[in-house]
């Protein structure tokens, strides 16, 4: 297959340190970049090696360049009037979460989409990380039975860019949304607590799926975690399994017989952990959080012109849980 070639529309932290550096090592290319200053598009340019063409409107951009697809890494207020321009021209689309504010704006954007027979992708890149990847296929292929219940901890220094709930829930913690609706399925049943005061949140919410797994998450933005946390503990019936900082997957098989387990040798840990050296570099943690995972999916898909698994219609039920959490959360105020 020929290279596949990108145009993008934003140059932000986040796309800089996260997204094109992905993009480049999913070996996609970078055709061109819209920001609203010429010359930080042509800066933006340089800094990743490419010979593309630099805009300070995506407009221009949009009616002038050809390509597989668009990538999106904007103000998360502004990705429902981006993408739809995106559409509205035609081309394939991969957006940075949220995808619209709420689940009606996502569900106006996909349902654009299909009309106009273009992909829509959003990064939730905690499906593509390796610990949850191989979780889902414990999940899927029952190696320990079938899942029981579960616990999430999302812990982060989200006070310089959540002011409140709302905030935190679709800029941050949708990640961890979206991931128990990818393992899990769909809910139906959710209490939650908080004791959030304006930037600072605390949040405690309990689950029920369709399936009967339950569960609960513990999300935290505050400054007293400057050092970023997360883990998924799953219980099955024959054991479980621990992710555990996104760099370490413990997986324990327990006995099977009524024996008691310590008299002998027959439970199992399992630990999966990656190679770390001073040759590691970023594009490990690159890896490992998912970043270079979700591009090379969206690449592909572009290619075969298959429908991504972080779709614009699986979005819609990803902002339902987030606007079903936020309902719940505001019961306690």
């Amino acid at each position: 297959m020929s290279q596949t070639n990108l145009c993008f529309i934003g140059a932000g932290f986040h796309a800089t340190t996260n997204i094109y550096p992905s993009v480049i090592e999913a070996g996609a290319n970078i055709k061109a970049i819209a920001t609203r200053s010429i010359e930080r598009s042509s800066l933006a340019l340089k800094r990743f090696g490419s010979e593309g063409t630099p805009y300070d409107n995506y407009k221009k951009m949009l009616t002038n360049e050809e390509c597989d697809g668009v990538v999106v890494v904007a103000q998360p207020g502004d990705h429902y009037s981006l993408v739809m321009d995106c559409i509205q021209a035609g081309k394939n689309v991969f957006v940075e979460k949220p995808l619209g504010m709420t689940e009606q704006e996502a569900r106006e954007l996909a349902d654009a989409a299909a009309k106009a027979g273009v992909l829509l992708m959003v990064g939730f890149m905690k499906r593509f990380a390796p610990a949850y990847a191989k979780l889902k296929e414990l999940i899927t292929k029952k190696e320990l039975g079938e899942v029981r219940s579960f616990e999430v901890r999302f812990a982060v220094n989200s006070t310089p860019f959540c002011k409140n709930d709302e905030e935190f829930i679709k800029f941050a913690a949708i990640h961890i949304v979206d991931l128990i609706r990818y393992l899990f399925g769909e809910v139906v049943a959710v209490k939650g607590f908080k004791n959030s005061q304006q930037s600072n949140i605390s949040q405690s919410i309990s689950i029920k799926f369709e399936n009967g797994v339950v569960g609960s998450l513990y999300f935290s933005g505050m400054t007293a975690w400057s050092r970023e946390s997360e883990n998924v503990l799953v219980t099955f019936e024959n054991g479980y399994a621990f992710a555990d900082e996104l760099n370490k997957l413990t997986i324990h098989q327990s006995q099977r017989f009524p024996e008691e387990p310590w008299k002998s040798l027959d439970e199992k840990d399992s630990v999966f952990t990656p190679s770390a050296s001073p040759m590691s570099g970023t594009l490990r943690d690159l890896y490992l959080r998912g970043f270079v995972g979700e591009l090379k999916h969206f690449i592909e898909c572009c290619q075969l012109g298959q429908q991504p698994i972080s779709n614009g219609r699986d979005n819609v039920q990803t902002m339902a849980l987030c606007d079903r959490i936020l309902l719940d959360l505001k019961k306690t105020e």
